[in-house]
Protein backbone atom coordinates (compact mmCIF):
# COMPACT_ATOMS: atom_id res chain seq x y z
CA UNK A 1 0.00 0.00 0.00
CA UNK A 2 1.41 3.38 -1.00
CA UNK A 3 1.59 6.48 1.17
CA UNK A 4 -0.88 8.22 -1.16
CA UNK A 5 -3.51 5.54 -0.56
CA UNK A 6 -2.98 5.66 3.21
CA UNK A 7 -3.32 9.45 3.04
CA UNK A 8 -6.71 9.03 1.33
CA UNK A 9 -7.78 6.57 4.02
CA UNK A 10 -6.71 9.01 6.72
CA UNK A 11 -8.70 11.81 5.13
CA UNK A 12 -11.79 9.59 4.96
CA UNK A 13 -11.37 8.52 8.58
CA UNK A 14 -11.04 12.11 9.73
CA UNK A 15 -14.33 12.97 8.05
CA UNK A 16 -16.09 9.91 9.47
CA UNK A 17 -14.77 9.98 13.03
CA UNK A 18 -14.41 13.68 13.72
CA UNK A 19 -11.35 15.77 14.59
CA UNK A 20 -11.02 14.70 18.24
CA UNK A 21 -11.18 10.96 17.66
CA UNK A 22 -8.87 11.30 14.70
CA UNK A 23 -6.16 13.23 16.55
CA UNK A 24 -6.35 11.05 19.66
CA UNK A 25 -6.47 7.59 18.10
CA UNK A 26 -5.81 7.57 14.35
CA UNK A 27 -2.92 10.00 13.98
CA UNK A 28 -0.67 7.92 16.29
CA UNK A 29 -0.96 4.94 13.91
CA UNK A 30 1.98 4.31 11.61
CA UNK A 31 1.36 1.99 8.68
CA UNK A 32 4.03 -0.74 8.58
CA UNK A 33 3.17 -3.26 5.87
CA UNK A 34 0.42 -5.27 4.16
CA UNK A 35 0.84 -9.02 3.68
CA UNK A 36 -1.66 -11.84 2.97
CA UNK A 37 -4.64 -9.64 3.70
CA UNK A 38 -3.26 -8.45 7.05
CA UNK A 39 -2.43 -4.76 7.51
CA UNK A 40 0.10 -4.11 10.30
CA UNK A 41 0.38 -0.78 12.12
CA UNK A 42 2.97 0.45 14.59
CA UNK A 43 1.42 1.99 17.72
CA UNK A 44 3.10 3.78 20.65
CA UNK A 45 1.29 1.75 23.37
CA UNK A 46 -0.66 -1.48 23.67
CA UNK A 47 -3.57 0.52 25.08
CA UNK A 48 -3.91 2.57 21.88
CA UNK A 49 -3.68 -0.59 19.75
CA UNK A 50 -6.44 -2.34 21.68
CA UNK A 51 -8.67 0.73 21.78
CA UNK A 52 -8.35 1.41 18.04
CA UNK A 53 -9.04 -2.24 17.21
CA UNK A 54 -12.18 -2.44 19.31
CA UNK A 55 -13.64 0.97 18.46
CA UNK A 56 -12.42 1.91 14.99
CA UNK A 57 -11.25 -1.40 13.48
CA UNK A 58 -14.24 -1.86 11.18
CA UNK A 59 -14.01 1.72 9.96
CA UNK A 60 -10.34 1.33 9.07
CA UNK A 61 -11.01 -1.98 7.29
CA UNK A 62 -13.90 -0.44 5.39
CA UNK A 63 -11.95 2.56 4.10
CA UNK A 64 -8.91 0.45 3.22
CA UNK A 65 -11.09 -1.78 1.06
CA UNK A 66 -12.90 1.22 -0.42
CA UNK A 67 -9.50 2.39 -1.64
CA UNK A 68 -8.69 -0.92 -3.31
CA UNK A 69 -6.68 -2.58 -0.55
CA UNK A 70 -7.63 -6.29 -0.03
CA UNK A 71 -7.37 -6.14 3.76
CA UNK A 72 -9.15 -8.79 5.83
CA UNK A 73 -7.61 -8.15 9.23
CA UNK A 74 -5.73 -5.51 11.22
CA UNK A 75 -2.65 -6.15 13.33
CA UNK A 76 -0.87 -3.77 15.74
CA UNK A 77 2.78 -3.79 16.69
CA UNK A 78 4.24 -2.03 19.74
CA UNK A 79 7.92 -1.36 20.53
CA UNK A 80 9.46 -3.47 23.34
CA UNK A 81 12.89 -3.86 24.85
CA UNK A 82 13.72 -6.56 22.29
CA UNK A 83 12.43 -4.68 19.29
CA UNK A 84 8.75 -4.85 18.25
CA UNK A 85 6.12 -7.40 19.11
CA UNK A 86 2.66 -7.98 17.69
CA UNK A 87 -0.10 -7.24 20.16
CA UNK A 88 -2.53 -10.01 21.11
CA UNK A 89 -5.43 -7.69 20.41
CA UNK A 90 -8.70 -8.68 22.06
CA UNK A 91 -11.80 -8.95 19.92
CA UNK A 92 -10.03 -8.36 16.60
CA UNK A 93 -12.72 -8.45 13.95
CA UNK A 94 -12.47 -9.53 10.36
CA UNK A 95 -13.97 -7.22 7.79
CA UNK A 96 -17.70 -7.20 7.41
CA UNK A 97 -17.99 -6.00 3.85
CA UNK A 98 -20.68 -3.53 3.02
CA UNK A 99 -23.43 -5.49 1.36
CA UNK A 100 -26.36 -4.18 -0.61
CA UNK A 101 -29.14 -3.62 1.90
CA UNK A 102 -32.50 -5.08 1.04
CA UNK A 103 -34.90 -2.28 0.32
CA UNK A 104 -38.65 -2.31 -0.21
CA UNK A 105 -39.73 -4.82 -2.87
CA UNK A 106 -40.25 -3.35 -6.33
CA UNK A 107 -43.57 -3.95 -8.07
CA UNK A 108 -42.94 -5.56 -11.45
CA UNK A 109 -46.01 -3.77 -12.87
CA UNK A 110 -44.60 -0.32 -12.17
CA UNK A 111 -42.39 0.33 -15.18
CA UNK A 112 -42.09 3.20 -17.64
CA UNK A 113 -43.92 1.09 -20.24
CA UNK A 114 -47.02 0.89 -18.03
CA UNK A 115 -46.96 4.54 -16.95
CA UNK A 116 -49.60 6.54 -18.81
CA UNK A 117 -48.25 9.99 -19.67
CA UNK A 118 -50.48 13.05 -19.91
CA UNK A 119 -50.21 16.78 -19.43
CA UNK A 120 -50.48 16.60 -15.58
CA UNK A 121 -47.47 14.28 -15.23
CA UNK A 122 -45.35 14.79 -18.35
CA UNK A 123 -42.62 16.84 -16.62
CA UNK A 124 -42.32 14.33 -13.77
CA UNK A 125 -42.14 11.48 -16.28
CA UNK A 126 -39.44 13.25 -18.34
CA UNK A 127 -37.35 13.98 -15.23
CA UNK A 128 -37.68 10.40 -14.01
CA UNK A 129 -36.64 9.08 -17.42
CA UNK A 130 -33.59 11.32 -17.41
CA UNK A 131 -32.44 10.08 -14.00
CA UNK A 132 -33.10 6.46 -15.00
CA UNK A 133 -30.69 6.78 -17.91
CA UNK A 134 -27.87 6.90 -15.37
CA UNK A 135 -24.80 9.09 -15.41
CA UNK A 136 -24.51 12.62 -14.00
CA UNK A 137 -27.58 14.85 -14.06
CA UNK A 138 -27.92 18.56 -13.48
CA UNK A 139 -30.47 18.09 -10.70
CA UNK A 140 -29.83 16.24 -7.48
CA UNK A 141 -32.02 15.41 -5.72
CA UNK A 142 -35.06 14.76 -7.89
CA UNK A 143 -38.07 15.50 -5.67
CA UNK A 144 -41.47 14.20 -6.84
CA UNK A 145 -44.59 15.27 -4.99
CA UNK A 146 -48.33 14.98 -5.41
CA UNK A 147 -51.50 13.59 -3.89
CA UNK A 148 -52.41 9.95 -3.37
CA UNK A 149 -52.65 7.83 -6.49
CA UNK A 150 -51.07 10.29 -8.93
CA UNK A 151 -48.07 8.11 -9.85
CA UNK A 152 -45.19 9.04 -7.52
CA UNK A 153 -44.50 5.49 -6.37
CA UNK A 154 -44.99 4.15 -9.90
CA UNK A 155 -42.27 6.49 -11.18
CA UNK A 156 -39.95 5.63 -8.27
CA UNK A 157 -40.26 1.90 -9.04
CA UNK A 158 -39.84 2.55 -12.76
CA UNK A 159 -36.57 4.44 -12.15
CA UNK A 160 -35.25 1.60 -9.98
CA UNK A 161 -36.21 -1.05 -12.57
CA UNK A 162 -34.56 0.91 -15.38
CA UNK A 163 -31.35 1.58 -13.46
CA UNK A 164 -31.01 -2.07 -12.46
CA UNK A 165 -31.51 -3.14 -16.08
CA UNK A 166 -29.12 -0.59 -17.59
CA UNK A 167 -26.43 -0.76 -14.90
CA UNK A 168 -26.74 -3.95 -12.81
CA UNK A 169 -23.48 -3.12 -11.04
CA UNK A 170 -25.07 -0.08 -9.38
CA UNK A 171 -26.18 -0.35 -5.77
CA UNK A 172 -29.73 1.05 -6.01
CA UNK A 173 -31.58 1.26 -2.71
CA UNK A 174 -35.31 1.99 -2.70
CA UNK A 175 -37.23 2.16 0.57
CA UNK A 176 -39.94 4.10 2.34
CA UNK A 177 -39.16 6.84 4.84
CA UNK A 178 -40.73 4.64 7.52
CA UNK A 179 -38.25 1.87 6.70
CA UNK A 180 -35.36 4.32 6.89
CA UNK A 181 -36.58 5.39 10.33
CA UNK A 182 -37.10 1.80 11.51
CA UNK A 183 -33.60 0.75 10.43
CA UNK A 184 -32.09 3.81 12.04
CA UNK A 185 -33.82 3.06 15.36
CA UNK A 186 -32.81 -0.62 15.14
CA UNK A 187 -29.19 0.36 14.53
CA UNK A 188 -29.26 2.66 17.55
CA UNK A 189 -30.77 -0.07 19.74
CA UNK A 190 -28.30 -2.72 18.57
CA UNK A 191 -25.34 -0.33 18.68
CA UNK A 192 -24.65 -0.84 14.99
CA UNK A 193 -24.71 2.76 13.83
CA UNK A 194 -21.39 2.37 12.05
CA UNK A 195 -22.83 -0.41 9.91
CA UNK A 196 -25.93 1.68 9.23
CA UNK A 197 -23.86 4.67 8.12
CA UNK A 198 -21.57 2.56 5.94
CA UNK A 199 -24.43 0.82 4.18
CA UNK A 200 -26.49 3.92 3.46
CA UNK A 201 -23.51 5.99 2.42
CA UNK A 202 -22.13 3.36 0.07
CA UNK A 203 -25.16 3.25 -2.23
CA UNK A 204 -25.00 4.66 -5.75
CA UNK A 205 -28.65 5.67 -5.89
CA UNK A 206 -30.81 6.28 -2.82
CA UNK A 207 -34.58 6.43 -3.29
CA UNK A 208 -36.80 7.39 -0.33
CA UNK A 209 -40.58 7.28 -0.74
CA UNK A 210 -43.02 9.38 1.35
CA UNK A 211 -40.34 11.44 3.10
CA UNK A 212 -43.04 13.41 4.97
CA UNK A 213 -43.12 10.55 7.51
CA UNK A 214 -39.79 11.59 9.05
CA UNK A 215 -41.19 15.06 9.86
CA UNK A 216 -41.07 15.67 13.59
CA UNK A 217 -38.62 12.79 14.18
CA UNK A 218 -35.55 14.79 15.23
CA UNK A 219 -32.95 12.01 15.48
CA UNK A 220 -34.04 10.41 12.19
CA UNK A 221 -33.94 13.80 10.46
CA UNK A 222 -30.43 14.37 11.78
CA UNK A 223 -29.18 11.11 10.29
CA UNK A 224 -31.10 11.64 7.05
CA UNK A 225 -29.51 15.08 6.72
CA UNK A 226 -25.97 13.70 7.10
CA UNK A 227 -26.67 10.77 4.77
CA UNK A 228 -28.08 13.19 2.18
CA UNK A 229 -25.01 15.43 2.35
CA UNK A 230 -22.56 12.52 2.19
CA UNK A 231 -24.19 11.09 -0.93
CA UNK A 232 -24.50 14.44 -2.73
CA UNK A 233 -20.86 15.23 -1.92
CA UNK A 234 -19.94 11.86 -3.47
CA UNK A 235 -22.03 12.73 -6.56
CA UNK A 236 -24.48 9.91 -5.88
CA UNK A 237 -28.06 10.33 -7.07
CA UNK A 238 -30.93 10.86 -4.62
CA UNK A 239 -34.63 10.58 -5.53
CA UNK A 240 -37.27 11.59 -3.00
CA UNK A 241 -41.07 11.57 -3.04
CA UNK A 242 -43.66 13.16 -0.75
CA UNK A 243 -47.31 14.11 -0.70
CA UNK A 244 -46.50 17.83 -0.82
CA UNK A 245 -43.71 20.25 -1.72
CA UNK A 246 -40.69 20.41 0.65
CA UNK A 247 -41.66 23.82 1.97
CA UNK A 248 -45.16 22.57 2.86
CA UNK A 249 -44.06 19.61 5.03
CA UNK A 250 -44.70 20.68 8.61
CA UNK A 251 -42.21 19.45 11.19
CA UNK A 252 -39.41 19.05 8.64
CA UNK A 253 -36.21 20.88 9.59
CA UNK A 254 -35.47 23.99 7.55
CA UNK A 255 -32.01 22.74 6.60
CA UNK A 256 -33.56 19.57 5.14
CA UNK A 257 -36.20 21.58 3.28
CA UNK A 258 -33.39 23.69 1.83
CA UNK A 259 -31.43 20.61 0.69
CA UNK A 260 -34.51 19.01 -0.88
CA UNK A 261 -35.26 22.21 -2.80
CA UNK A 262 -31.75 22.51 -4.24
CA UNK A 263 -32.45 20.00 -7.02
CA UNK A 264 -35.48 19.61 -9.27
CA UNK A 265 -38.87 19.73 -7.51
CA UNK A 266 -41.68 18.39 -9.71
CA UNK A 267 -45.40 18.34 -8.99
CA UNK A 268 -47.60 15.53 -10.29
CA UNK A 269 -50.84 17.39 -10.89
CA UNK A 270 -54.26 15.84 -10.43
CA UNK A 271 -55.39 13.81 -13.43
CA UNK A 272 -57.45 15.37 -16.19
CA UNK A 273 -60.13 13.59 -18.20
CA UNK A 274 -57.82 12.59 -21.06
CA UNK A 275 -55.25 11.08 -18.70
CA UNK A 276 -57.90 9.15 -16.76
CA UNK A 277 -59.33 7.77 -19.99
CA UNK A 278 -55.83 6.77 -21.11
CA UNK A 279 -55.24 4.92 -17.83
CA UNK A 280 -58.52 3.03 -18.25
CA UNK A 281 -57.77 2.11 -21.85
CA UNK A 282 -54.34 0.81 -20.83
CA UNK A 283 -55.90 -1.24 -18.02
CA UNK A 284 -58.53 -2.70 -20.35
CA UNK A 285 -55.77 -3.98 -22.65
CA UNK A 286 -54.26 -5.78 -19.67
CA UNK A 287 -57.59 -7.33 -18.65
CA UNK A 288 -58.41 -8.37 -22.23
CA UNK A 289 -55.66 -10.99 -21.97
CA UNK A 290 -57.03 -12.29 -18.65
CA UNK A 291 -60.69 -12.22 -19.64
CA UNK A 292 -60.72 -12.85 -23.42
CA UNK A 293 -64.45 -13.64 -23.46
CA UNK A 294 -65.55 -10.43 -21.76
CA UNK A 295 -66.80 -7.45 -23.72
CA UNK A 296 -67.13 -3.86 -22.55
CA UNK A 297 -69.81 -1.63 -24.01
CA UNK A 298 -69.12 1.72 -25.65
CA UNK A 299 -69.24 4.66 -23.29
CA UNK A 300 -68.34 2.79 -20.09
CA UNK A 301 -64.74 3.99 -19.95
CA UNK A 302 -65.76 7.54 -20.76
CA UNK A 303 -68.38 7.41 -18.01
CA UNK A 304 -65.80 6.24 -15.44
CA UNK A 305 -63.25 8.85 -16.54
CA UNK A 306 -65.85 11.58 -16.03
CA UNK A 307 -67.23 10.34 -12.73
CA UNK A 308 -64.17 9.09 -10.79
CA UNK A 309 -61.80 12.03 -10.52
CA UNK A 310 -60.10 11.48 -7.14
CA UNK A 311 -57.02 9.50 -8.15
CA UNK A 312 -55.75 6.74 -10.41
CA UNK A 313 -55.79 4.07 -7.68
CA UNK A 314 -59.52 4.47 -7.14
CA UNK A 315 -60.05 4.46 -10.90
CA UNK A 316 -58.03 1.28 -11.45
CA UNK A 317 -59.63 -0.39 -8.43
CA UNK A 318 -63.08 0.34 -9.82
CA UNK A 319 -62.21 -1.23 -13.17
CA UNK A 320 -60.69 -4.28 -11.47
CA UNK A 321 -63.89 -4.82 -9.47
CA UNK A 322 -65.98 -4.36 -12.60
CA UNK A 323 -64.11 -7.00 -14.59
CA UNK A 324 -64.12 -9.44 -11.67
CA UNK A 325 -67.88 -9.04 -11.24
CA UNK A 326 -68.59 -9.39 -14.97
CA UNK A 327 -66.45 -12.56 -15.19
CA UNK A 328 -68.38 -14.17 -12.33
CA UNK A 329 -71.79 -13.61 -13.91
CA UNK A 330 -70.56 -14.02 -17.49
CA UNK A 331 -72.09 -10.85 -18.90
CA UNK A 332 -70.96 -7.89 -20.98
CA UNK A 333 -69.87 -4.84 -19.00
CA UNK A 334 -72.62 -2.33 -19.70
CA UNK A 335 -73.25 1.15 -18.35
CA UNK A 336 -76.13 -0.18 -16.23
CA UNK A 337 -73.94 -2.92 -14.70
CA UNK A 338 -71.22 -0.32 -14.03
CA UNK A 339 -73.62 1.91 -12.12
CA UNK A 340 -74.94 -1.01 -10.05
CA UNK A 341 -71.56 -2.63 -9.34
CA UNK A 342 -69.79 0.61 -8.47
CA UNK A 343 -72.61 2.46 -6.74
CA UNK A 344 -70.58 3.03 -3.55
CA UNK A 345 -67.50 4.25 -5.45
CA UNK A 346 -69.57 6.57 -7.61
CA UNK A 347 -71.41 7.92 -4.56
CA UNK A 348 -68.14 8.64 -2.76
CA UNK A 349 -66.81 10.41 -5.86
CA UNK A 350 -69.88 12.60 -5.85
CA UNK A 351 -69.16 13.98 -2.37
CA UNK A 352 -69.99 17.66 -2.33
CA UNK A 353 -67.66 20.15 -0.72
CA UNK A 354 -69.42 22.80 1.37
CA UNK A 355 -68.58 26.48 1.76
CA UNK A 356 -68.14 25.88 5.49
CA UNK A 357 -65.54 23.16 4.87
CA UNK A 358 -63.64 25.48 2.57
CA UNK A 359 -63.67 28.30 5.12
CA UNK A 360 -62.40 25.99 7.87
CA UNK A 361 -59.60 24.52 5.73
CA UNK A 362 -58.43 27.93 4.53
CA UNK A 363 -58.38 29.41 8.03
CA UNK A 364 -56.40 26.39 9.30
CA UNK A 365 -53.95 26.63 6.39
CA UNK A 366 -53.22 30.31 7.06
CA UNK A 367 -53.37 29.94 10.86
CA UNK A 368 -56.04 32.58 11.34
CA UNK A 369 -59.32 32.45 13.24
CA UNK A 370 -62.38 31.56 11.22
CA UNK A 371 -64.23 34.52 12.73
CA UNK A 372 -61.53 36.91 11.49
CA UNK A 373 -61.64 35.52 7.95
CA UNK A 374 -65.44 35.81 7.76
CA UNK A 375 -65.57 39.08 9.73
CA UNK A 376 -65.33 42.70 8.55
CA UNK A 377 -61.56 43.26 8.97
CA UNK A 378 -59.84 44.23 5.72
CA UNK A 379 -56.19 43.84 6.68
CA UNK A 380 -54.18 41.80 4.19
CA UNK A 381 -53.61 38.92 6.64
CA UNK A 382 -57.35 38.23 6.55
CA UNK A 383 -58.37 39.66 3.17
CA UNK A 384 -56.18 37.40 1.01
CA UNK A 385 -57.25 34.11 2.70
CA UNK A 386 -60.86 35.37 2.48
CA UNK A 387 -60.50 35.89 -1.28
CA UNK A 388 -58.91 32.45 -1.67
CA UNK A 389 -61.82 30.85 0.22
CA UNK A 390 -64.29 32.72 -2.00
CA UNK A 391 -62.45 31.55 -5.11
CA UNK A 392 -62.50 27.91 -3.95
CA UNK A 393 -66.19 28.20 -3.02
CA UNK A 394 -66.94 29.43 -6.54
CA UNK A 395 -64.86 26.63 -8.12
CA UNK A 396 -65.81 23.70 -5.91
CA UNK A 397 -69.46 24.26 -5.00
CA UNK A 398 -72.62 24.99 -6.95
CA UNK A 399 -73.49 27.96 -4.74
CA UNK A 400 -74.31 31.26 -6.44
CA UNK A 401 -72.25 34.39 -5.83
CA UNK A 402 -74.94 35.95 -3.57
CA UNK A 403 -75.11 32.72 -1.52
CA UNK A 404 -71.33 32.67 -1.13
CA UNK A 405 -71.39 36.33 -0.10
CA UNK A 406 -73.98 35.64 2.61
CA UNK A 407 -71.72 32.94 4.08
CA UNK A 408 -68.85 35.44 4.23
CA UNK A 409 -70.46 37.80 6.71
CA UNK A 410 -73.27 39.00 4.45
CA UNK A 411 -71.02 40.47 1.77
CA UNK A 412 -72.39 41.65 -1.56
CA UNK A 413 -71.98 39.38 -4.62
CA UNK A 414 -69.81 42.05 -6.29
CA UNK A 415 -67.30 41.65 -3.46
CA UNK A 416 -67.18 37.93 -4.16
CA UNK A 417 -66.74 38.62 -7.90
CA UNK A 418 -63.84 40.96 -7.16
CA UNK A 419 -62.20 38.39 -4.84
CA UNK A 420 -62.53 35.56 -7.38
CA UNK A 421 -61.13 37.73 -10.18
CA UNK A 422 -58.21 38.87 -8.02
CA UNK A 423 -57.20 35.29 -7.15
CA UNK A 424 -57.47 34.26 -10.82
CA UNK A 425 -54.96 37.00 -11.61
CA UNK A 426 -52.65 36.22 -8.69
CA UNK A 427 -52.43 32.47 -9.28
CA UNK A 428 -50.76 33.22 -12.63
CA UNK A 429 -48.34 35.78 -11.18
CA UNK A 430 -47.63 34.32 -7.73
CA UNK A 431 -46.43 30.70 -7.54
CA UNK A 432 -47.07 30.62 -3.78
CA UNK A 433 -50.74 31.45 -4.30
CA UNK A 434 -50.96 28.76 -7.00
CA UNK A 435 -49.35 26.19 -4.68
CA UNK A 436 -51.66 27.13 -1.82
CA UNK A 437 -54.72 26.73 -4.04
CA UNK A 438 -53.57 23.32 -5.24
CA UNK A 439 -52.79 22.11 -1.73
CA UNK A 440 -56.14 23.30 -0.38
CA UNK A 441 -58.07 21.80 -3.28
CA UNK A 442 -56.42 18.41 -2.71
CA UNK A 443 -57.14 18.54 1.01
CA UNK A 444 -60.79 19.32 0.36
CA UNK A 445 -61.16 16.48 -2.15
CA UNK A 446 -59.71 13.81 0.14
Amino acid sequence: MTNDIWAKVLAALKGALGANNFSNWIEPLEFAHLSDGVATFNVPTSFIGNYVSQNFGEQILYHLNQNGQPVQRLQFSVASGDGRKVLPVDGQQKITRVREMDGSPLDSRFTFDTFVVGKPNELAHAAARRVAEGGPVTFNPLFLYGGVGLGKTHLMHAIAHELKMRSPELNVLYLSAEQFMYRFITALRDRKMMDFKQIFRSVDVLMVDDVQFIAGKDSTQEEFFHTFNALVDSQKQIIISADRAPGEIKGLEERIKSRLQCGLVVDLHPTDYELRLGVLQSKVEFYAAQYPDLAIADGVLEFLAHRITTNVRVLEGALTRLFAFASLIGREITLEMTQDCLSDVLKASDRKVTVEEIQRKVSEHYAIRLSDMIGPKRVRNYARPRQIAMYLAKQMTNRSLPEIGRRFGGRDHTTVMHGVKRIEELKVLDSQIADDLELLRRALEE
